[in-house]
């Protein structure tokens, strides 16, 4: 399910709003939800992420920290008010929703569409919370509602990156996985050097149980964008996952090289992660070189620095 998210991120889920600032991409494995509800900054003119809070635990667990949210910042002359408007309403919004004010909550997402019906933002988050009522309730309408909502805020921003997660969290649900697979790879078809959509088809092939398909997506986002932190930390996670630590201890560390502002407090696992397969690999080759008869072997280049 899905969950609102301001501008801090990292991963979402289902409908959980955050406080506007920095990129940042935040939110535990463990209680990551596949959306969240974003609101636009109008102090930024550029694209930035969003940070999600939790608001249950998402079918998606081990990919939870990997949900990005990108923000289109430009602003145009004639519209400069009513997008500053609509930033407030979903900042207010996601402020109630972070409350449990969720109906309060989707009153200020209606707002924020109705100062600017182009704001894709305010479709995300008012189908989020709607989603997330949906689920809660056990309401079918709000369920069909908030699909509705998630494909107008499509049609505003094809390539919304927290949209078509939250979409194809709710076709899976629903029981129509294939229409899952079929969003997501025509959006992959739409835009063949762009990595989210691979990560996304990923995350949702690893989760059908297909993680050599999912590691083949992955492999192809880096490829279509080696500076891309969310594609290598997944790879990363994917490859550890299989029990491949030397190739999972690479990724990880070409994650943290480039993850800076974008890792946010996902920073800090990562550098454990890194710290701890250090430790296995240095015990393995140990173990090795002492059942060998007690020669030290020189250690193998990369594991101090990143490979990549």
């Amino acid at each position: 399910m899905p969950s609102p998210a301001l501008r801090n991120d990292f991963s979402p889920s289902p409908a959980s709003p955050v406080s506007v600032g920095t990129q940042s991409h935040a939110h535990d494995a463990s209680t990551a939800n596949p959306n969240g509800l974003r609101v636009f900054n109008p102090d930024e003119s550029h694209s930035a992420d969003v940070d999600v809070q939790p608001v249950r635990q998402s079918r998606w667990t081990i990919w939870g920290c990997l949900t990005a949210s990108l923000i289109v910042g430009t602003l145009f002359a004639s519209l400069t008010g009513c997008q500053w408007a609509a930033g407030s309403q979903n900042t207010q919004g996601a402020a109630l929703y972070n409350q449990g004010q969720y109906t309060a909550a989707m009153e200020q997402f209606q707002k924020a569409i109705a100062s600017d019906p182009t704001d894709a933002d305010g479709y995300y988050n008012l189908a989020a919370t709607s989603h997330r009522l949906g689920n809660q309730r056990q309401d079918p309408n709000l369920i069909r509602q908030s699909e509705a909502l998630y494909n107008q805020c499509l049609d505003h921003d094809p390539n919304h990156i927290d949209c078509h997660r939250g979409l194809a969290v709710l076709l899976v649900d629903s029981g129509r996985p294939d229409r899952a697979f079929t969003l997501l790879k025509n959006w992959a078809a739409q835009n063949p050097a762009l990595a989210e959509p691979r990560i996304e088809l990923a995350r949702l092939y690893e989760e059908h149980g297909e993680p050599q398909t999912a590691l083949k997506y992955l492999e192809d986002a880096v490829q279509q964008d080696a500076n891309n932190a969310r594609a290598w930390l997944a790879l990363a996670r994917l490859r550890e996952a299989s029990n491949d630590p030397v190739q999972a201890l690479q990724n990880y560390q070409r994650a943290l090289a480039l993850g800076g502002g974008v890792l946010g407090p996902n920073g800090a696992m990562v550098s454990e992660r890194v710290a701890a397969l250090s430790r296995q690999i240095n015990s393995t080759r140990d173990a090795a070189s002492f059942n060998a008869g007690g020669t030290q072997m020189a250690a193998p280049a990369g594991f101090g620095s990143s490979r990549y």
